[in-house]
């Protein structure tokens, strides 16, 4: 069993459509339904406006202290 949430917007007569995967498109399938009306804030909840400008991400991103490190994958090709 597989769990797809998706966000549908209605077409003019208020019918929604959920795309399938392929492999789904032929078999029976069981659908529960929980619906509930989504505000344009929810839609995309990071706003744009909060990634704007330098340092913005500051703290939220790191590197591992052995990033510069030789991979052991490639030692046969560094001399």
């Amino acid at each position: 069993m597989s769990t797809i949430t998706a966000i549908l917007e209605p077409d003019s007569d208020g019918t929604l459509h959920l795309p399938l995967p392929a492999a789904w498109r032929k078999l029976p399938i069981r659908v529960r339904a929980e619906l509930e009306p989504v505000t344009p804030a929810a839609k995309n909840p990071v706003e744009k406006s909060s990634l704007k400008g330098f340092g913005c991400l500051q703290g939220k991103i790191s590197m591992a202290a052995d990033f510069d490190e030789p991979l052991d994958d490639f030692k046969d090709y560094v001399a």
